[in-house]
Order: structure tokens, then C-alpha cells, then sequence
């Protein structure tokens, strides 16, 4: 049966997005289009997580404001936390992630016309997506990252620590603040091992109050990086007891 179910969701998943993807395309040709672009993709991912019969429960401890710009950063043990962010939070913006997906047919085409990719074997490729990063939240639209780097942690939900400075060099240059994502079971509905499998369990997650970056310095990164590794980390580590 789990099997079974592994199938549906990838169909599933596929389908909805190559009837989708034509609308979308004619969204990222312009940028002041893009949103629509970007509210596509919180479409698919509403309607992949109602066709697969998943809930998503949210405890929104804050409510980020539309037009206020933030850098979100969640932890990151699964691949199905991408599509999840994506349906989390409603604001409007850029994820930072890995140009690998760029392989993707038509999936990739989106995240190059949409996002901010990092090639990790280049080094130059990391200042560059810092750079546009910050470009992007001085233009008005939030970031979304997943500070530990990648899928890196060895024993879920323990993180991978530390994290990466670049969420937060980026939010204490613009001044703007971090908001911590804490994603609770993502790696129990789509572990990342060989063995692809999903596991039917209510996608659970909690928005985090802010973080606030006015007045901070360079200096502050490493605080501000640990405090946000301490919130989230909190979170994972009271519900591994709970279950346990």
C-alpha cells in the first residue's frame, strides 16, 4: 500500500504541474507578472496536498504582514519541504536553493525564472546568490532558506549544525527581520533515503514569532544565526520527546 501510495503522489504531483505549467509560463515572462507566477506554484501545492489527502496544520504563532519583507529560514530534512514552505507561508517570494533543479524539465525552467539558485562546486556562485539575495529584499519580495545548507542532518530531527551565515548576513544588511519555520514531521512523510517512500502522516509545522535585525551589525550574525538554530531546534527536539 505505501508503495501504491509513493505512485500516486509522484503522478499525481506530475500531472498537476504539466496542466498547470502552460499558465505559469505565460506568468514568467514579465517581472511584474512574476507573483501570479508565484501564486501558481501555491496552487499546485494546495491542490497536491488535497489530492494526496494530507492535511497541513499550521500553528502560526505570527502571521507574517503581506507587504513586510522577511528572510524565512526552516530546517530542511526532506524533499517534500520545498513544496511545503510553499504552501506555509502566503508571502510573496524568492527561495534560495541549489541550481541543481534547474535539470528539472519545466520545473527548472520556473525556479531559474522565479528564484535565486547557489551552484555549491562553484565558489564565486555563493557570493553571487548573496548578492542577488539581498538585491531581491532591497527590491520588496522576502527570501525563503533552509540555513543548514542543504539536507545535511545525519539523525532527524537533530539539525545539522551550524548553520550557513548567508540568511543572515543578508537580513542584518537590509534590516530586515528573520522569521523561523520549524517543519516537524516532513522527514517521517518523505524520509530522504534510497528508498523512495511516502508515509501518510498531517503535515505539521509552526511559524515563529520574528526575529528583529534593526540595529544589528556584522558583528551580530553569529548570535543571530544561533538564536535562530535555538528556536527551531527547541521545537524539534519537544516533539521528538513527546513521541517518544
Amino acid at each position: 500500500m505505501r508503495l501504491l501510495y509513493t505512485i500516486w503522489c509522484a503522478v499525481y504531483f506530475i500531472t498537476l504541474y504539466l496542466v498547470l505549467f502552460p499558465i505559469q509560463f505565460v506568468f514568467l515572462q514579465r517581472n511584474e507578472w512574476k507573483p501570479v507566477a508565484h501564486k501558481i506554484n501555491f496552487i499546485w501545492g494546495s491542490l497536491f496536498f488535497i489530492g494526496i489527502g494530507m492535511p497541513v496544520r499550521v500553528e502560526r504563532r505570527f502571521k507574517p504582514a503581506k507587504n513586510q519583507v522577511y528572510v524565512f529560514c526552516a530546517n530542511h530534512f526532506s524533499y517534500l519541504d520545498i513544496a511545503a514552505m510553499g504552501v506555509i507561508v502566503r508571502n510573496y517570494y524568492a527561495f534560495v536553493g541549489k541550481s541543481d533543479v534547474k535539470h528539472i524539465p519545466l520545473l527548472g525552467y520556473m525556479f531559474a525564472k522565479l528564484h535565486v539558485q547557489v551552484d555549491r562546486d562553484q565558489p564565486n556562485s555563493r557570493a553571487y546568490s548573496l548578492a542577488k539575495s539581498i538585491r531581491t529584499l532591497a527590491s520588496g519580495r522576502s527570501i525563503m532558506i533552509f540555513p543548514e545548507g542543504g539536507i545535511r542532518a545525519k539523525n532527524p530531527p537533530q539539525m545539522h549544525h551550524p548553520f550557513k551565515e548567508g540568511a543572515f548576513i543578508m537580513a542584518i544588511q537590509q534590516q530586515v527581520p528573520i522569521v523561523p519555520v520549524t517543519l516537524l514531521n516532513n522527514y517521517k512523510i518523505l524520509p530522504d533515503t534510497k528508498k523512495v517512500r511516502f508515509h501518510w502522516h498531517p503535515l505539521r509545522a509552526i511559524i515563529h514569532s520574528p526575529i528583529e535585525t534593526a540595529g544589528l551589525t556584522q558583528d551580530n550574525v553569529e548570535w543571530l544565526k544561533e538564536e535562530t538554530y535555538r528556536i527551531i531546534n527547541t521545537e524539534l527536539m519537544s516533539e521528538k520527546k513527546v513521541v517518544a
